[in-house]
């Protein structure tokens, strides 16, 4: 099934790309509200483990406590708003620690000790304790809200769940991870991720493994979209060689074998599933622009564990394709900062954009 366009179809105004009052009002509509996608549970995999994730301009402790559970943690003391953690990555033997003035809070929040402030009138531990945003782990995939409410539907990825059963991401490994800094608007990202149109010209290696129109979308509206794409006869893995030694993840079998499936899910996650490996971008807006994107590499620990084994096929693959993008999306915000700019039509090719357009201003409240 493929996204139809209509004559109507235009690309977006310039000023969603380009505009301070468009990017504050998407921070306080989408980013503060919606489930946003943090990264892979292995990354936590341990209690005492976290990451420091910042969404909508907020900085998250994403710790797994004692008992398993994960919980997203304002990385701001409760006395006088020090951040606790600083850097990436880490682990917290039992605790987080004030580096300011040692208030130390248990793994899920709970304020522990305050130091000299038994004598402070009317104090009560239990009255301090870390602000915490919601936190949901689905497939393995760690979600976080910073809605004053809970949310009131579970994150997008629900929708996947069969696929990603099948790929069994729950039980997946990050084995290789990299970081870009992008001069684009975020929408630029998601939209070039939802079209193959580009394909042959900006991916002449991918479009020797998958042809540029083998792709059928089985989400065409909403916050989930995408489906697959085939590989060639040649190929049986999207990687510099065009092949792999490593088995096929969980239970893929059969046509699912001669395919690599793609999804955008609104507004912060990518995901794409290989016969061998899963990648998945989480997306960072900054500002109008620029974007961060964490590229992360899941593999089977199994196979990470037998001798030899190597991610670069698949990395250095895809390493070169995200390069490719990146430059494209560039250029294209560049162009759209000129007065000549004015919304273009969509090709029938590019459906799945339409659909991004329609489900971000019907978020944004705009019409």
């Amino acid at each position: 099934m493929r996204a139809s366009v209509g004559a109507e179809a235009r690309t977006l105004a310039a000023k969603f790309y380009l505009s301070d009052d468009a990017f504050r009002a998407e921070r306080e509509r989408l980013f503060a509200r919606e489930w946003i996608c943090v990264g892979h549970a292995s990354r936590i995999a341990k209690p005492g483990d976290y990451l420091l994730a910042s969404v909508a301009g907020e900085s998250l402790i994403v710790v797994r406590d004692e008992s398993g559970a994960v919980h997203a943690l304002y990385n701001v003391c409760r006395h006088r708003g020090t951040r606790l953690c600083e850097g990436g990555d880490g682990h917290a033997l039992g605790a987080l620690r004030c580096p300011y003035h040692a208030w130390t809070y248990a793994l899920d929040g709970t304020l522990l000790t305050a130091r000299n402030m038994q004598d402070a009138p009317g104090f009560d531990r239990a009255d301090f304790p870390l602000k915490r945003a919601a936190a949901s782990v689905v497939e393995g995939f760690v979600f976080v809200s910073l809605a004053d409410a809970l949310p009131a539907d579970e994150p997008p990825l629900i929708a996947l769940r069969a696929h990603l059963a099948r790929w069994n991401t729950a039980g997946l490994c990050e084995a290789h991870r990299i970081s870009y800094e992008l001069a684009c608007n975020w929408k630029l990202v998601f939209q070039n991720y939802s079209e193959c149109y580009h394909c042959p010209i900006v991916h002449p290696q991918l479009d020797k493994l998958s042809p540029s129109d083998s792709g059928r979308n089985d989400f065409t509206g909403g916050p989930v979209l995408g489906g697959y794409s085939e590989l060639r006869p040649v190929a049986t893995s999207l990687t510099t060689s065009g092949t792999t030694a490593r088995p096929l993840l969980g239970s893929v079998d059969g046509a699912d074998a001669r395919r690599a499936y793609y999804y955008t899910i609104f507004p912060s996650l990518l995901l794409a599933l290989h016969p061998d490996f899963v990648m998945v971008h989480t997306v960072r807006p900054v500002a109008p622009d620029r974007t961060e994107i964490d590229c992360a590499f899941l593999f089977d620990p199994e196979a990470m564990r037998s001798p030899g084994f190597d991610p670069s096929d698949a990395v250095e693959f895809w390493d070169l394709t995200n390069r490719q993008d990146w430059h494209v999306n560039e250029l294209t915000h560049a162009g759209i900062t000129s007065r000549a700019y004015e919304p273009g039509p969509y090709a029938h090719a590019e459906g799945l954009l339409h659909a991004f357009d329609r489900h971000y201003l019907s978020t944004m409240d705009e019409r």
